[in-house]
């Protein structure tokens, strides 16, 4: 069983600025801003929200079939995954673009400012869900917009359920466009802010929205998330991580234990606990993909926080 992730493949580059950008920026000339930052460390993360999806899914031995676009500077990043094993059949080059590429200065007081160069993203509807095989799950995550519309459709059409995971790039969308990838979708999930977002665009509450897919599923960051499912509401709590370093990518993880619950045939209560338990880890390290338990160490950690033990294959 494959699991098809439409989505953006980005580099991740992180910068520390170490003072506080206050300090810099004067409210009273802010018409005419002109600064520039020292920033002695920086590194560069493999991240993008299909990219990451991927990596999490495969730690738990799901089958990820990453569906992106991607620009003439992917090659390390392309080394990565088939070092990871992560099939690349559907990650599309478009000659003379960038991979998508984020900017982020953070300051001490962990304020950012991130610049997005989407790059090959513009393109990704050349790529089809129709040319992937022996898929039986899809998610449609942030991406091009054409991509994302053509995408959820060419999913309908194939009678092949997917997440809808509208993310950051729901500005995008008009209030009717929502509705339609709600229409579409078969199931959508959304955090807080994202949820409150979607119910403005669309005229919609949670409760409407939730009768028109089998599972709304909104996270509450430390507050854990609530499925509505089944006319029910389901509340997830969140594991206490190690430690909190980086919530870079943690929404990604909580998606990749969504999927690999969904594929199960899991119920939400399970589901939603190892899609929890996949954020909490991600947490505990820097960047989105520089976790790596073994499945032996998730299984442990779910039944240390959750009473009972799943089976990963």
């Amino acid at each position: 069983m494959k699991t098809l992730i439409c989505g953006s493949m980005a580099y991740d580059t992180i910068m520390v600025f170490k003072d506080h950008f206050k300090k810099h920026i004067l409210p009273e000339q802010i018409h005419i801003l002109n600064v520039a930052f020292l920033v002695p460390e920086m590194r560069r993360e493999y991240g993008g929200c299909a990219g990451n999806i991927a990596y999490n899914l495969n730690l738990l031995g799901g089958n990820p079939l990453i569906m992106a676009t991607v620009g003439d500077d992917f090659a390390p990043y392309a080394k990565r995954l088939e070092k990871l094993s992560i099939e690349q059949t559907h990650i599309r080059h478009v000659p003379d673009t960038y991979t998508g590429q984020a900017f982020i200065t953070t300051d001490l007081d962990d304020n950012q400012i991130t610049a997005f160069h989407p790059g090959a993203m513009g393109h990704s509807e050349q790529n089809k869900v129709s040319s992937a095989k022996d898929v039986t799950l899809g998610i449609v995550s942030p991406d091009g917009r054409d991509g994302m519309l053509e995408h959820a459709e060419q999913f309908a059409d194939a009678g092949i359920p997917f997440v809808f995971d509208p993310g950051q790039g729901m500005p995008m969308f008009s209030g009717k466009e929502l509705l339609s990838f709600i229409d579409q979708a078969t199931y959508v999930t959304v955090n807080d802010y994202e949820a409150k977002l979607l119910q403005e665009k669309t005229g919609k509450t949670l409760k409407d929205i939730a009768q028109s897919v089998k599972a709304l599923i909104v996270t509450l960051g430390a507050d854990g998330s609530m499925i509505h499912a089944e006319g029910k509401e389901i509340s997830i709590p969140t594991p206490k991580p190690s430690s909190v370093i980086d919530p870079t990518g943690c929404g990604d993880a909580y998606r990749a234990g969504l999927l690999y619950g969904i594929q199960r045939g899991w119920d939400w209560e399970t589901t939603g606990r190892l899609a929890s338990l996949m954020g909490s880890i991600k947490i505990s390290s820097r960047g989105g993909q520089n976790h790596a338990p073994t499945r032996d160490e998730i299984r442990e950690q779910f039944k240390h926080h959750f009473g009972f033990r799943i089976e990963l294959l």
